[in-house]
């Protein structure tokens, strides 16, 4: 387990975490990594629907066989309280935890956290500092910002899914989901930015806080940068080509013998270093091949002849020849073989907690490396309402016999002893 030398970046904030699932949890345990006290707090006997969500984990000595997939994966170095917002004392506890935080992420549909008394309004009167990430799926206002949504639909909405896939005509073409849940984990990178700005305009304006109003569908559209660009400037809708590239040629996928390489080639020298690995220096003499837009234009010509070559050569043989030649590329791996790659073990992509009652999680490490203020890996994901306890003695100063009649009210939750 990776431990960090010095404090994080964001040590002394303490965050609230009243969000679930991915895109808002994805968010705090980006803070926490960065050294933020992140309090996540859980429905009672329930906890985060991702507790239920993604795969369950093999059965292995020592290792953590309770969570699944879909908690482990957002839900490190965070402190679980469970607590009933439904509630009004459930509702008076966040309150004054509220105001001794400086964050507080939530991803309730629009409203709701306004019947409780907890939208921004409400707890930014009793912590003027405090930056209020709400994350929705379509945000505070509009026509829509009542509607529930899920990844699916931001991917259909934004345009996504109709530029990803092969071509109508090709079997298996048209429009084509992301493989993984791109609209939540691109709202948490868009959120974890707001969040960081809003925090240093507090600081150099006086210690106001504000409110951060961010939809999956925003999000969404935003991050595809070109694609609407291109459509907003000159009216071009994007054609779906599947692994290959619009603007240059090659630049897919080819087979080779045992496996598959991506080659992306984009200016004249790396087209001739590939022609010379192929045996086919003749290519990068023949006008139709002489640019990157007459490759595109008379890719038909070009490929079989790659192809062929490409299919005599093993994997690995073909990427060291491509790699000395400059021409870029790599293979096309499933996941497993993602954590066997040797660049993918020295820069430490997989890391491991441990949970004293659970056992080792294995986890996907952070990708920023910091030079003075390193991430670490402190808590394991938590205990349903492991740290109630802990939190609500340290920060409010309940007792034990505070917490006993909470509980028995069903207020709060609490791990087993």
């Amino acid at each position: 387990m990776q431990q960090a030398t010095a404090p994080g970046a964001l040590a002394g904030v303490r965050v609230l975490d009243l969000s679930r699932v991915l895109a808002g949890p994805s968010v705090t345990q980006m803070l926490a990594d960065f050294g933020a006290d992140v309090i996540k707090v859980e429905r009672p006997g329930v906890g985060d629907e991702s507790r239920t969500q993604g795969s369950r984990p093999a059965d292995r000595p020592g290792a953590n066989t309770q969570d699944t997939s879909g908690f482990s994966a957002v839900n490190r170095n965070k402190r679980s309280i469970a607590l009933d917002l439904a509630s009004p004392q459930g509702q008076d506890i966040v309150r004054r935890l509220a105001a001794q935080c400086d964050i507080v992420v939530e991803n309730f549909k629009t409203g709701d956290l306004k019947r409780y008394g907890l939208d921004y309004a409400s707890l930014s009167a009793v912590n003027p500092g405090l930056v209020y990430c709400s994350i929705t799926g379509f945000g505070q206002t509009g026509p829509y910002a009542h509607l529930p949504g899920y990844d699916l639909i931001f991917q259909a909405m934004s345009g996504l899914m109709a530029a990803t896939g092969g071509p109508e005509d090709q079997p298996g073409g048209g429009p084509q989901r992301v493989g993984y849940p791109i609209s939540d984990a691109t709202a948490g990178l868009y959120a974890t930015i707001g969040i960081l700005a809003a925090l240093h305009h507090r600081v150099a304006n006086g210690g106001q806080g504000q409110h951060i109003d961010l939809a999956l569908l925003d999000a969404q559209v935003a991050a595809m940068t070109l694609v609407p660009t291109n459509y907003l400037v000159a009216g071009q809708l994007p054609k779906r080509v599947g692994i290959s590239s619009q603007m240059s040629c090659p630049y897919q996928a080819f087979d080779c013998e045992g496996g598959q390489i991506v080659v992306a080639v984009n200016n004249s020298k790396q087209f001739n270093g590939l022609c010379e690995v192929l045996g086919h220096p003749e290519l990068a003499d023949d006008p139709r091949f002489a640019t990157n837009a007459l490759r595109v234009a008379n890719r038909s010509a070009l490929l079989p002849t790659l192809e062929a070559a490409m299919r005599r050569l093993p994997v690995a043989d073909a990427r060291r020849r491509l790699s000395d030649a400059g021409v870029p590329c790599g293979p096309l791996n499933h996941i497993g073989q993602v954590f066997d790659d040797e660049q993918v073990r020295h820069r430490g992509l997989q890391q491991q907690v441990v949970h004293p009652v659970k056992g080792v999680t294995p986890i996907v490490a952070n990708p920023l490396k910091f030079s003075a203020t390193p991430v670490s890996y402190r808590l394991a994901p938590p205990l349903l309402g492991e740290h109630t306890a802990e939190v609500l003695h340290e920060m409010l100063g309940l007792d034990d016999a505070a917490l006993a009649r909470l509980a028995e009210a069903g207020v709060i939750g609490m791990a087993p002893a």
